[in-house]
């Protein structure tokens, strides 16, 4: 299939859906320095892989999708977790390892979790949960429901060979599957060209037969328009997608990363792309925000925020005596 170059739409966009878009994207990125305030603290331990400078990829894709449709992601998916509506104060005390965490505290930063809204994870092993998503969505198609699997990754799976097996048994089988690939260049630290003979992510898709799209990562409207395009075609054709996302993360790869393998100059030219303030000027221009408005979104943010702490730090951990409960299955009488 042709490779598509998605470019944002025109027309004039709806009050309370900008508004949503703002503040969903101000929400994860005030959740994420609040998070490296907190590792800093020790509060958090452990792994901590945050999502600044890429919010409106998770944003765009996940507004579009049902309630139905099945997310599954990296371990870089706080944001993605907090687009879907996992609750703020679960993640939180997921990243304390308190119980009311949304793992009950054993997953951590790397494995949210949450059934009720189909967020299927936090994957730790790069590219492992694209083969999943693939289950996933044969496994709709077989049942036949009428939702569709997303499945995040980052341009370090695209050189995996999980990433090529997926994407040809999703194309081989027809099943209602979108890969999106948040390609922010340098994978855990290594720039794109040294991993990847050829550079251009969306290409891959061509190999397989699969629609593939190509859009500015930093624009959460240009996001959202691509996304909408990719699952109307998947829910009409039953056939998979590819939605390449152009994007930065302005922050290290993880927390105890020192960050050596690119120049400071380089992030302060993508922080010129913010796709927050982006938004926030796009909105006053059409007259659809003040900015008395902003500041109260703000507000309501940092209030957010801080009662996701507040929830966090009151929670329990898990008594001692049950640290085995999960591990093993029950002994069976197989008399």
């Amino acid at each position: 299939m042709q490779t598509v170059t998605v470019i944002k739409p025109s027309e004039k966009m709806d009050t309370d859906h900008g508004q949503k878009l703002l503040y969903q994207m101000m929400l994860i990125r005030r959740f994420e320095e609040k998070s490296a305030e907190l590792y800093t603290k020790e509060k958090i331990r452990g792994f901590l892989h945050l999502y600044v400078g890429e919010e409106a990829v998770a944003v765009g894709v996940i507004n579009i999708l049902s309630v139905e449709d099945n997310i599954l992601c990296t371990y870089r998916e706080h944001g993605h977790a907090l687009a879907r509506g996992v609750n703020a104060g679960a993640i939180m005390a997921e990243m304390y390892g308190k119980m009311e965490g949304c793992s009950r505290g054993r997953g951590g930063s790397m494995h949210l979790f949450d059934a009720k809204t189909k967020f299927y994870g936090g994957n730790a092993i790069v590219g492992g949960h694209l083969a999943m998503a693939v289950g996933m969505a044969l496994a709709s198609k077989k049942q036949k429901k009428n939702n569709i699997t997303v499945c995040f990754f980052g341009e370090g799976a695209a050189a995996e060979g999980e990433f090529h097996e997926a994407m040809n048994l999703a194309a081989l089988w027809s099943v209602p599957v979108l890969f999106v690939c948040e390609n922010n260049l340098y994978a855990m630290g290594t720039a794109i060209r040294y991993s990847h003979s050829i550079i251009e992510i969306e290409k891959k898709g061509a190999a397989y037969g699969i629609e593939t799209a190509v859009v500015d990562g930093m624009d959460v409207l240009a996001v959202e328009q691509a996304t909408k395009v990719a699952v109307e075609k998947i829910k009409t054709t039953g056939k998979p997608c590819f939605l390449v996302c152009n994007t930065y993360r302005f922050r290290a790869h993880s927390m105890f990363d020192a960050e050596l393998y690119r120049e400071k100059s380089e992030v302060e030219e993508w922080k010129k792309r913010d796709p927050i303030p982006k938004l926030q000027q796009q909105l006053l221009i059409e007259n659809l925000v003040t900015t008395n408005d902003i500041e109260a979104i703000n507000k309501s943010v940092e209030d957010e925020v801080q009662k996701a702490v507040d929830f966090a730090e009151a929670g329990t951990w898990e008594p001692v005596e049950e640290l085995i409960k999960f591990v093993y299955s029950e002994k069976q009488n197989l008399k």
